[in-house]
């Protein structure tokens, strides 16, 4: 194994600030996403909105992630992480500030589309440039903790929303308007994030590259320490061809097994509280709980990501939360006890998946075209999410609870199995020997032949 000063540095204030900044994306998702649903309470009624314009209000920031994730990240391989990194929040709080002032159902669809937009172009932006600083010791770690900050966001959501609520009749323009509060903090805390060195040697500007290493790691240490990062001549293209092609097929078919029951799970959600007994303002609390139970999944994944490995992380979250489903689709009946041991069983488990769905793309992707890998897998991703939101309720209408729960169970069960056969294990590689293609020798069989074909 190879060393560099940027892959075996130790975890310095500079990669702990970086990871802490770039994590405003995923809290923001998690915010925007959920802070509808509280006010959509009151503003259905004052708006009489049908079923149609709820869907559409709904659906709009979902949509917005997905064109704007792939955008964001073709953009950032072109023109750099740094000036992005700022742009993209600078839209969301304008667009947020903007949501107060609405006076129509087109409009607010239109700023919540835009909002979407925003924020999924961050998640390739924020990302990239996370994972280009971060050591390869802590890179998965890192990484995962990025996205626990989604669970964050979306419990702040119900919190500050129920908060709001007492504002009175327009206590949901407060709420909409609030994610410009975060994301202006955040964006002032970004404030002189350097530039990617290794994107800066890619595109030919050393001098640069140069001047930021020192910067970050001292005098001493330069690009000829990292001469790999800069001998791949690739495109966006290569995504779709070659070896890249299958590494992406790979990342969109775990991410989805992953991501519609997840979404699954959340319909289930309010059943469970019904059976409770917990409804109006302990509806909000119970649901921030449950939220905040995923989270607790994603953190205990991100202490072990290193110790077990990428693969075997991959393998036991399908498994064994895929088996907490089956169990509620088998016994939807039991008691509420048992049944929310299941529930959190699920929440905890599923957390290895959830923090690989941004260290993989990460990791298998060289610098020229890691933003866009990243872009097009988010992308992807919020597919399967409106998937998993759209036919979840219709499945619970016409098949009831159970069967809806032994489907997520074989999607996630689905999940496991591929991993066996593709999860490649990138544990201890460089940034630039994970995104090899050479590095397929030491990977399964199974995944040697997708990352080649």
């Amino acid at each position: 194994m190879t060393t560099n000063p940027l892959d075996d540095a130790p975890l310095s204030p500079f990669h702990k600030k970086l990871a802490l900044f770039s994590s405003g994306g995923p809290f923001l998702d998690g915010y925007v996403l959920s802070i509808i649903g509280v006010a959509m309470a009151q503003l259905t009624g004052q708006w009489h909105l049908d079923a149609t314009e709820q869907g559409l209000i709904g659906a709009s920031t979902l949509l917005g992630i997905l064109l704007g994730a792939f955008a964001g990240g073709y953009l950032t391989d072109l023109f750099g992480r740094k000036m992005l990194f700022t742009i993209d929040l600078v839209a969301i709080i304008a667009f947020s500030a903007a949501q107060f002032f609405v006076g129509d159902v087109v409009w607010l669809i239109v700023l919540r589309l835009l909002i979407g937009v925003a924020v999924g172009a961050d998640y390739p932006i924020a990302t990239s440039l996370l994972a280009e600083f971060a050591p390869r010791k802590y890179r998965g770690p890192l990484l995962g903790l990025y996205v626990t900050m989604w669970f964050v966001g979306a419990a702040a959501a119900y919190i500050f929303g129920e908060m709001l609520t007492n504002l009175g009749p327009d206590g949901w323009r407060w709420m909409l308007a609030s994610a410009a509060l975060p994301a202006l903090l955040i964006v002032l805390a970004r404030i002189g994030t350097p530039e990617s060195p290794r994107w800066l040697a890619s595109r030919g500007r050393i001098d640069e590259a140069n001047a930021v290493l020192r910067q970050v790691y001292g005098e001493g240490v330069s690009i000829a320490d990292l001469p790999d990062e800069v001998k791949e001549n690739l495109n966006v293209r290569a995504l779709l061809r070659s070896g890249y092609g299958g590494r992406m097929l790979f990342i969109a078919v775990f991410w989805t097994a992953s991501i519609i029951p997840l979404f699954a799970v959340y319909a289930f959600a309010p059943a469970i509280l019904g059976a409770l007994h917990l409804d109006g303002d302990m509806a909000q609390w119970g649901s921030a709980l449950i939220t905040v139970m995923f989270m607790v999944g994603c953190v205990i994944a991100v202490f072990v990501v290193n110790r077990m490995g990428r693969r075997p992380l991959m393998i036991h979250s399908f498994l064994w939360s895929g088996v907490a489903l089956a169990l509620l689709g088998l016994f939807p009946g039991a008691p509420t006890a048992i049944v929310m041991v299941l529930f959190i069983g699920y929440a905890t488990l599923i957390g290895g998946t959830q923090i690989m769905q941004w260290v993989y793309p990460n990791e298998l992707f060289p610098t020229e075209i890691r933003g866009s890998a990243v872009g097009l897998a988010s992308s992807l991703s919020r597919i399967g999410a409106a998937v998993g939101t759209f036919l979840v309720p219709v499945a619970l209408n016409s098949l009831g609870i159970g069967t809806t729960m032994l489907i997520a169970a074989g999607i996630t069960l689905f999940g496991a199995a591929i991993s066996v056969f593709w999860a490649p294990e990138t544990r201890g590689l460089s940034l630039s020997e994970s995104a090899s293609l050479a590095g397929a020798a030491a990977q399964p069989a199974g995944a040697r032949k997708l990352v080649r074909s």
